[in-house]
């Protein structure tokens, strides 16, 4: 069962958070903080006794904006450690998911929380709990898949196949290396499902795996990427984040 720490600044979005992890089965404890001041002490206590401690914390649930240090800077703290505890962002804006992303963050939940989207977040830290302390696995855990309607017949699109995905309104197109499929999925929900899966917004209309970017370019100030014989634009508000994170993968 897992050990968690809550961090947010404002007294009742903790307190509805608390509550909902409190009552999930795969929790063991969850406890709050009001500031980042306050979160980095605990997790200073928990780093000291080791995983195996008393005070050892599994994961910490991190808001964004919050006085002095933000969510986003106590992560890059953490990222210092050797075996610092894993992160969710719980935030109300969704502009930050390419950063959470470069900081290896587990998952991305947007405010306000749902409780079967809290519990996603909380089965994937679970996993990745279990596997770590599993003795020598001896395959990777599934990948996720989308069920998707052909003609009256569901078939099962893994996340890992699809090379990026267009707004529709209401709905989403997922397009992959063999062909395109509709889903009634909003494009911000995928966005944050699917953030710590290496998906980013590069525009309003698109979300694109990372991996599948084959060539950033510029072009007389427009900034567009190249996936596989698809040309798409990037909006300038995700042109410099998007080209910042694509240096760091490549390590230049």
């Amino acid at each position: 069962m897992l050990r968690v720490l809550a961090v947010d600044d404002e007294e009742p979005a903790l307190g509805e958070l608390l509550y909902l992890l409190r009552a999930d089965p795969r929790v063991r404890t969850a406890e709050g903080a009001g500031d980042a001041t306050a979160a980095l002490r605990r997790i200073g206590r928990a780093l000291e006794t080791g995983p195996d401690g008393g005070d050892a914390i599994d994961v910490v649930f991190l808001d964004i904006h919050m006085p002095g240090l933000t969510g986003l800077d106590v992560a890059r703290l953490l990222a210092g450690f050797a075996r610092p505890p894993l992160v969710v962002f719980v935030t109300a804006h969704e502009g930050f998911a390419l950063q959470a992303f470069d900081l290896k963050a587990v998952d991305y939940v947007l405010k306000p929380v749902r409780r079967e989207r809290l519990a996603e977040a909380v089965r994937r830290v679970h996993d990745l709990v279990h596997t770590a302390a599993a003795p020598a696995p001896a395959v990777s855990a599934a990948a996720e898949q989308v069920p998707v309607e052909l003609g009256g017949v569901t078939r099962f699109v893994s996340v890992d196949d699809i090379a990026y995905v267009e707004a529709h309104g209401d709905y989403a197109r997922l397009h992959t290396d063999h062909g395109s499929h509709l889903v009634r999925i909003p494009l911000s929900t995928l966005e944050e499902r699917w953030a710590a899966r290496g998906f980013v917004r590069i525009h309003r209309s698109h979300l694109v795996a990372l991996a599948r970017i084959d060539e950033l370019r510029l072009d007389g100030g427009a900034t567009s990427v190249r996936v596989g014989d698809t040309d798409l634009a990037v909006s300038r508000r995700h042109a410099r984040p998007l080209r910042d994170l694509l240096m760091r993968r490549a390590g230049g």
